[in-house]
């Protein structure tokens, strides 16, 4: 993800010293529900979820709409919290480091035609739910939280994916 001006701001001050952020994840299904969105990120080439971080004042269901447009050129509906967790603590190329506090919601496509839109990912592609890409551990819990029939948030832990919650 690019990082927001508003934390090149803040490494002005703190340098590579941990930051504490809230992220966003949207899990967006095509409206047959048998297909999900995935981004494939241009820094480690990991198929994903559209993610970001949440500006400040922003809710973070607001940025799962915005970040789905920035990335991958598609309006979404946001149709529920699937998760909530944390993420472990993540150093950079350059040495910063980060943790963040994940929302990761339900999402519905509604419209646009799917494509790297911001530089950030080299390919944007439906999947079938039941045959995903190989990804991390982590991604793949929030997108299972994302699909799932569930009325109730999952609590993700930042070892084994999610507990029940």
């Amino acid at each position: 993800m690019a990082t927001p001006d508003f934390v090149i701001e803040l490494r002005k001050h703190i340098g590579t010293a941990p930051l504490w952020l809230a992220g966003a994840t949207a899990v967006i299904r095509a409206p047959e529900r048998a297909r999900v969105l995935l981004v494939r990120r241009a820094d480690n080439g990991w198929w994903t979820p559209v993610t970001g971080i949440v500006d400040p004042g922003e809710h973070p269901a607001d940025t799962a709409v915005r970040e789905a447009l920035e990335e991958a050129a598609v309006s979404i509906r946001v149709d529920r919290v699937a998760s909530i967790g944390v993420s472990r603590m993540v150093t950079y190329s350059n040495g910063d480091q980060a943790q963040y506090i994940d929302h990761t919601f339900a999402c519905t496509y509604l419209d646009g035609d799917p494509h790297p839109a911001d530089g950030e990912n080299t390919d944007v592609r439906w999947f079938d739910a039941d045959n995903l890409p190989d990804m991390r551990p982590h991604m793949l819990a929030r997108i299972e939280a994302g699909l799932a029939d569930e009325e109730r948030a999952r609590i993700a832990t930042t070892t084994e994916g999610t507990v029940a919650g």
